[in-house]
């Protein structure tokens, strides 16, 4: 069996009317945008590298070129952005109830969070042009941070929302990258 991209899953025709508990429509007040989260990891990033440097990993020839991973990074977003935006469904993180559609294509074809996995790549190439090891030591944080805080209470008020449809799309699709490849 093979998979391919949708607008959505289910039927595209009727919207998703599903009922939404309270509890499950909301990420339980956490009104604490990832692209916040992304600031404060941007900022302890130049702390460490400018009190607690250590070695240097890259040095100016190449750190230079540290912008092109930031730009992928800012593209994976948008991209992402203008995907939420083509199926007229919300881009605000803080109340996934506001969900029109389940939306499958385009970078959701191979994350479920193309935008937080673009603020991750923003941070790789600003750790990437600070040059020092230090910094790398925020990136897994800003990812456990983001994933606890913002993507599995999304994915609880998603799942009320959608039910199986979500369900089938988690399986066949990673948190963060990659398909999973269904059995032969």
């Amino acid at each position: 069996m093979q998979y391919t991209c949708s607008d959505e899953l289910g039927n595209p025709s009727e919207p998703a009317t599903t009922f939404i508990r309270p509890e499950d429509a909301s990420c339980s007040g956490r009104e604490f945008p990832p692209p916040l989260y992304a600031l404060l990891a941007g900022i302890a990033m130049f702390a460490l590298n400018r009190y607690a440097p250590g070695p240097t990993l890259l040095g100016p020839p190449l750190r230079r070129w540290a912008w092109l991973i930031a730009a992928l990074g800012a593209l994976m977003a948008l991209w992402a952005a203008a995907t939420f935006r083509q199926a007229h469904t919300t881009l605000d993180p803080t109340d996934p109830s506001k969900a029109s559609r389940l939306v499958t294509r385009g970078p959701f074809c191979f994350s479920r969070n193309p935008m937080y996995l673009g603020l991750l790549l923003a941070l790789s190439g600003w750790a990437a042009w600070l040059g020092s090891l230090s910094p790398l030591a925020a990136l897994p944080g800003f990812v456990i941070v983001v994933t606890f805080q913002q993507i599995v209470p999304e994915e609880r008020a998603l799942e009320a929302r959608f039910g199986e449809p979500y369900a089938r799309y988690r399986q066949r699709v990673r948190r963060w990258v990659g398909c999973v490849r269904a059995a032969r």
